[in-house]
């Protein structure tokens, strides 16, 4: 009887504590901007102003051979979405325009430039990228290669040029055949905000109870550690996974990523990524009382790593080793990974159970430290 009567009590005690945060959140108009308006936000602007396909490239074209040939060519640039094509009457004109970073590339048509057609080659066309920007010179360069390629394609099905190729190559893209960098950028995006949502909601917000002194006096009643960070932890939690629900509703609606896999799936992978979020931002807290600094720590320590290494923009294969080890305590790696499954390609067991066990991993550690951690006293 004393055991279920202790049970009763701590039911009671932890319901106390999770109407009074709820009470709090719907009082104080930052819980909710935090956990609602700050990720429409951030997908609105990373959404829009994160891409890594370049369209509407400005490229100059200098054409010395009046032919047909030449004139097609040009004309399948000027059609192409990725170019806006600029017509220079020489050379110098084109260089003097790349000088001025008024276009991205040149195209230079030569004299020969349909003879060389005739004869198979290709030194009557010339290709001039800017390098100042590594990236947008390789897609400008790729594209080129691109249209290039397709025209000569559709040449041959005209009958223009006899070519004989032993092997033809299908290239199919899986999970993104339209090879859009948005769709394999909004679930990152939505890792990496979920990270920040997660540990500004507990770190700032408890460490402005200790400013204000109401946290003292939870400790002169009879409620334990573990009720008061159980009491804190799931009305936040229910907050975050609202924010969450909304943050993958634009990617898929706003942004038109596909959704493969199972809302179940997604569910249960949200829950355990927003668990070790939210308990990183109790254990900062507990660190610094203070909000100023709380905020600083939630940045630099959980932002900032979820968005440079969590393999959101850049590539974790491409980076050194010892960044790579690095990466391996990221819990946002592991999420971006079990998201970008889910939205392209599916549930698959494969990729979604090693890293959800590592996210389970990682929960279990940091409530186990934050209990380590806390006491309750005043220090």
């Amino acid at each position: 009887m004393k055991s279920a009567g202790s049970l009763r009590e701590k039911g009671v005690r932890i319901r106390a504590m999770v109407r009074k945060e709820s009470l709090q959140i719907l009082r104080d108009p930052s819980s909710l901007a935090i956990a609602i308006v700050l990720p429409v936000l951030l997908l609105l602007i990373f959404g829009y102003g994160v891409s890594l396909d370049a369209r509407h490239v400005p490229i100059a074209v200098v054409s010395d051979s009046r032919t047909p040939a030449s004139e097609g060519f040009v004309a399948g640039i000027r059609h192409s979405p990725w170019f806006v094509a600029r017509s220079y009457p020489d050379i110098h004109s084109a260089i003097s325009a790349l000088k001025r970073q008024d276009v991205e590339g040149i195209l230079w048509l030569r004299e020969n430039f349909g003879r060389s057609l005739e004869s198979f080659r290709t030194h009557g066309a010339h290709v001039v990228v800017n390098g100042v920007d590594d990236n947008t010179a390789r897609l400008v360069e790729g594209y080129l290669t691109n249209t290039w390629q397709t025209w000569i394609g559709i040449r041959n099905l005209r009958g223009r040029i006899l070519t004989f190729q032993p092997i033809s190559l299908d290239a199919r893209i899986w999970f993104n055949p339209d090879n859009r960098s948005r769709d394999f950028l909004i679930p990152g995006l939505i890792a990496v905000i979920m990270t920040l949502i997660g540990a500004l909601l507990t770190s700032m917000i408890i460490a402005r109870e200790w400013e204000r002194g109401t946290l003292e006096s939870l400790f002169s009643t009879p409620v334990t550690i573990g009720e008061i960070l159980l009491g804190k932890f799931i009305p936040y939690f229910v907050l975050g996974m609202a924010g969450m629900a909304i943050s993958v509703a634009m990617g898929h609606f706003l942004f038109d990523v596909p959704l493969r896999g199972t809302l179940g799936v997604l569910f249960l992978a949200s829950a355990l990524f927003l668990t070790s979020a939210l308990g990183m931002g109790l254990v900062i807290s507990t660190v610094s009382k203070n909000q100023f600094v709380a905020g600083q720590i939630a940045i630099v320590f959980t932002f900032l790593p979820a968005f440079i290494l969590s393999g959101f923009i850049f590539d974790i294969h491409s980076m050194p080793f010892f960044i790579r080890i690095l990466t391996h305590v990221i819990p946002a790696s592991y999420f971006v990974t079990i998201l970008q499954s889910i939205f392209l390609a599916g549930d698959i067991p494969g990729v979604i159970l090693p890293n959800a066990a590592a996210l389970f991993l990682f929960s279990l550690f940091l409530f186990t430290l934050l209990v380590r951690i806390s006491r309750k006293r005043i220090l």
